[in-house]
């Protein structure tokens, strides 16, 4: 776990259900299990007016539980880029009063955020909650390209090469931790990689 003294590292909590007429979910992975844990504690008829989006990943875990919870809609999508199209028009046309749970990796869960921010969602109106892996999302702070799922300490970038120190620090602009590059006096030291991010 992050120090508490560094106030950008995004705090999760738990999926609650929430009063209102419209819930969308989005998770990947593991997050369906914070959907399906928090359906048991959801009253009668709680997802009827409900839509879940659903990135299962490799294997299709957790498909047959999302679907037996009787969503209004049911949608899968093989990548966080393939839905985003989809998660924008459903923003863009939601109504006052949308409840947003965001349930999985911190790479979703980030992602997401900030398209329901940019479309105007109110922050209050969110709720997340981390399950899985603890592979980052990192933004190379030369380059500023994205390496997506980064579990090693350093981390090499999928753009430009260098071997980035992966900071605990984490833009909420571009939904990722920010990696710095960790030899830049001399290239020739090359610390050992560790695979810290699970």
């Amino acid at each position: 776990m992050a120090a508490k003294s560094i106030i950008s590292r995004p705090v999760y909590g738990t999926l609650s259900p929430q009063p209102g007429k419209h819930h969308l979910f989005i998770a990947d992975a593991e997050g369906a299990l914070a959907i399906s844990d928090m359906a048991g504690r959801a009253p009668a008829g709680f997802f009827d007016g409900a839509e879940i989006d659903f990135i299962p990943g490799p294997g299709g875990k957790h498909i047959a539980a999302l679907e037996a919870l009787k969503p209004a809609q049911f949608h899968q999508a093989p990548s966080f880029a393939s839905l985003l199209p989809r998660l924008k028009q459903t923003l863009a046309n939601a109504h006052m009063g949308l409840r947003l749970y965001l349930a999985g990796t911190e790479g979703l869960i980030g992602q997401a955020m900030q398209v329901a921010l940019e479309a105007g969602i109110d922050h209050t109106s969110i709720q997340t909650e981390h399950r899985g892996s603890l592979a980052r999302r990192m933004q190379c702070v030369h380059c500023k390209g994205i390496t997506e799922n980064v579990t090693t300490q350093p981390a090499t970038c999928a753009h430009c090469g260098l071997l980035l120190l992966v900071r605990d620090h984490y833009s909420r602009r571009v939904a990722a931790f920010q990696g710095v590059c960790i030899n830049a006096e001399d290239r020739s030291e090359i610390p050992p990689m560790e695979e810290i991010f699970r």
